[in-house]
């Protein structure tokens, strides 16, 4: 079995560099390559140390764990809470106000407000691939989305309530008594199936992506992508170096990096993992969001501070900064380093203009 996917990846390999780089035609080569069964796709130029995976189509839920099972009527509560504002304080903020539908479950702000029109601390990230990650938030704090449910309600900044308040509310609404039975059975609601509910919801968001491009290309119809887009996947998959963090179904690694954005000792600083770790090489290290429906969730990294995606690609192709210590920071053992990961591309403007536009297709 090694052997045969070995010579898989091999004859892959061979298949793109069949196409000459100085013909004006290579673009269209490569994208030829790609109108064919992901498997016979040229292998990607990855790390040797990355344990990645090859992108694939999406089911239409994301996988539930054993003690909170996958049904239709438990999704459908779910959604009903996550929209509706009665889980906060003030009863004017839901789940949905900082993850909209139409902005891919996030909210096209630099960060959020809440309680009290307070201004929440990092952007709020997209919730349609949350259902494939082991640690939820950027910095990784939530073991499981039926974890990552209650944080948003509790948190100050956020909705700003309380769970014995919160379920005292649902119980007495007769309304949600019978859907909570419907889901769960008899008994009275608790915080258990308040967050079984809003994570067995987010799992069905993956839905928002079927009819991307992108995904139509993996269930075998490329119809909809030009030569350009294609040929900005073959670079995403190679020379722009995406593949060794985005890969797999979520487009995701779930790890954590960092991309020289801490603003160590500036304004904007934020230690990122290192909060949650308490480890010095976490310092300044964000969870790798998924890029499916990138396009839709401006604007992107952990502050919100980057609003266009030509300047962001800018800001990868050069490597992303790489800040230095000063004079008093040279012996601090909480100096950020950025990312061995993150290396100069040399892209040229048409490269760098086929992978904005294979972008458009997630």
């Amino acid at each position: 079995m090694t052997f045969c996917i070995s010579l898989a990846t091999a004859l892959s390999a061979a298949a793109a560099t069949a196409c000459d780089q100085k013909a004006a035609d290579y673009p269209t080569c490569i994208a030829q390559q790609y109108r064919q069964p992901v498997t016979q796709w040229p292998a990607p130029q990855v790390d040797a140390d990355v344990n990645w995976q090859e992108m694939a189509a999406l089911p239409a839920h994301a996988p539930a764990p054993p003690e909170n099972p996958f049904s239709e009527t438990k999704a459908a509560l779910g959604k009903k809470l996550f929209n509706d504002p009665k889980l906060s304080r003030s009863g004017q903020i839901a789940c949905a106000s900082c993850h909209e539908a139409d902005m891919a479950f996030a909210d096209g702000r630099r960060v959020s407000f809440g309680h009290d029109r307070q201004s929440g601390r990092r952007n709020a990230p997209s919730l349609v691939m949350s259902g494939y990650s082991s640690a939820l938030f950027w910095d990784g704090r939530g073991a499981s989305l039926e974890q990552q449910a209650m944080h948003p309600i509790i948190d100050p900044l956020e909705m700003a309530f309380d769970i014995p308040q919160l379920l005292q509310q649902l119980n007495a609404d007769p309304t949600y008594r019978t859907e909570f039975v419907q889901a769960f059975g008899p008994g009275p609601i608790t915080q258990v199936q308040t967050a079984q509910a809003l994570a067995t919801f987010q799992r069905t968001l993956v839905s928002a992506t079927r009819n991307t491009p992108f995904e139509q290309l993996l269930r075998g119809r490329s119809q909809r992508m030009s030569d350009e887009q294609l040929y900005g996947l073959h670079l995403f998959r190679t020379k722009a170096r995406c593949m060794n963090c985005h890969f797999g179904p979520a487009l995701s690694d779930d790890q954590f990096h960092n991309l020289g954005l801490t603003y160590y000792g500036r304004k904007y600083e934020d230690l990122g993992r290192y909060e949650v770790s308490r480890k010095p090489e976490d310092v300044g290290a964000f969870r790798t969001p998924s890029l499916r429906l990138v396009m839709k969730t401006a604007p992107w990294m952990h502050n919100g501070l980057f609003v266009n995606m030509e300047g962001t690609l800018a800001f990868y192709n050069m490597g992303m900064p790489r800040p230095r210590p000063n004079a008093q920071q040279v012996d601090d053992p909480l100096f950020p380093r950025t990312s061995d990961r993150l290396k100069a591309l040399n892209m040229n403007k048409d490269e760098l203009r086929a992978l904005r536009s294979f972008l458009d297709t997630l």
